[in-house]
């Protein structure tokens, strides 16, 4: 199948041809600017939601039973769950498909575990070409969910449309929160495990942190679930039905999805730039030898490679 042949296919919906088009963006294949033209102008319509959050405080669980509200309501949905890659096997960790087989029958429902094994950019750039994709595909909802709250997970929840923190009493998550920053990402936090010792003391936690925050335009709500029974999950959808009226009457959506489509201009510059550096460097002995002789200082020696590299 190629490039032409993925495009059409995720355009019409294929599944076959949409999970491939996922595995080109996981293995950086080299297509993927041909796959990129092809559906970029198809985008736009799907309503996007991030997941993070601490692994074993249930967030698969909340996906699930969100698809389940959401294909009740009639949206076509689809899960993209971010994995790390095993720098030994290339494999990814989380067990997505497994825990939500209820679903693997739906046609209207396409669940994908990714791992960015070749793709030099990371998590922060494979992620939001595997959204385009689905968006072209013709999903109403795509979810995004992340294994843990590190840099690289809350830069892909921040680049969806509505990020939803997940938290659970007994893992200090709280605290962790507050040190990573998440605060200052989330649209809506979600105390989940409710039903268990704890919970209400992490909600107030919570309420507290962004009481003595900055003022937002969006004040993030705090959420009690026990998503296993389904507690609390139709108030939370109902939030988030709320925040994408608000995104949208507000005129936030349009800048945020500019801002973020922006920087990921910058970064794939970035990438590639850096790669032409290294292979330039890698050819001249000329220039390591004068580093080396300390003939040539170093900015001297990226003045000399950006010469080269955008003459004029």
């Amino acid at each position: 199948m190629d490039v032409h042949q993925v495009v059409d296919g995720v355009l019409a919906r294929e599944p076959r041809a949409i999970a491939r088009a996922i595995s080109m963006v996981e293995d950086g294949d080299d297509a993927l600017p041909a796959l990129s033209a092809g559906v970029f102008a198809h985008t736009g319509a799907a309503a996007t939601v991030g997941l993070t959050g601490a692994p074993g405080v249930g967030k698969s669980t909340i996906a699930t039973v969100l698809v389940r509200t959401a294909r009740a309501a009639g949206r076509r949905v689809a899960v993209l769950a971010i994995d790390p890659t095993s720098p030994y096997t290339g494999g990814a960790l989380l067990g997505d498909r497994v825990r939500m087989q209820e679903h693997a029958t739906d046609r209207d429902v396409f669940i994908r575990s990714m791992a960015t094994r070749g793709h030099l950019g990371g998590m922060a750039l494979a992620a939001p070409e595997a959204v385009r994709i689905l968006d072209a595909a013709g999903f109403d909802l795509v979810i995004v969910e992340t294994v843990g709250v590190g840099q690289a997970e809350i830069d892909v929840a921040a680049a969806t449309d509505t990020t939803i923190v997940v938290l659970a009493p007994g893992l200090g998550d709280a605290i962790q929160m507050a040190k990573a920053g998440i605060l200052e990402v989330a649209d809506l936090f979600v105390v989940n495990k409710a039903d268990r010792d704890g919970a209400a003391e992490v909600q107030r936690e919570v309420k507290q942190m962004l009481h003595l925050g900055a003022t937002r335009p969006w004040d993030p709500p705090v959420f009690a679930t026990a998503a296993a029974d389904g507690t609390g999950i139709d108030e939370l959808w109902g939030a988030i039905a709320r925040h994408r009226t608000w995104l949208e009457s507000s005129g936030t959506l349009a800048g945020d999805r500019e801002a973020a489509v922006v920087h990921e201009v910058r970064a794939l510059a970035a990438e590639r730039l850096a790669a032409s550096v290294a292979a330039e460097l890698a050819g001249d002995d000329g220039i390591r030898a004068k580093l080396r002789d300390r003939a040539l200082d170093p900015y001297a020696a990226a003045d000399e490679l950006i010469r080269r590299l955008a003459p004029g």
